[in-house]
């Protein structure tokens, strides 16, 4: 029923200045509009609503991530822009916080100014 519509992505925030900084500053992802009860932007034609909420506690697993066609690259790129990508000491994890999976994708993870868990993954 709902195979052939576009996905529309959630990301809640409390504070609307630093999201709109990040989102759209940092990870160069352009904003449509601002209707007062989200920032909507624009992620290769799938629309992300950055929710405003009052009461937020961020999630400890990933709520939002992207397919990169080379993580190196992706990631230098954001840690040029200020991004610290984290580091949870699993094995094949590397020092810039790459993990590669037993399938073979490598992944890294970072947070937005609200302490949600977004991703990129290198699918091989």
């Amino acid at each position: 029923m709902l195979n052939a519509e576009k996905v529309i992505a959630f990301v809640p925030t409390s504070d609307a200045i630093k999201a709109r900084s990040f989102y759209e500053g940092v990870l160069g992802l352009p904003a449509v509009v601002d209707d007062g009860f989200a920032l909507v932007l624009d992620a290769n034609g799938t629309m992300i609503r950055v929710t405003k909420v009052q009461n937020f506690k961020p999630q400890q697993f990933t709520i939002l991530g992207w397919d990169v066609k080379d993580i190196d690259e992706a990631v230098s790129r954001l840690c040029e822009r200020g991004v610290r990508f984290e580091n949870y000491g699993m094995a094949d994890q590397d020092m810039r916080g790459i993990w590669k999976s037993p399938s073979g994708a490598r992944v890294a993870w970072f947070q937005d100014p609200d302490g949600s868990v977004l991703s990129l993954t290198q699918f091989p």
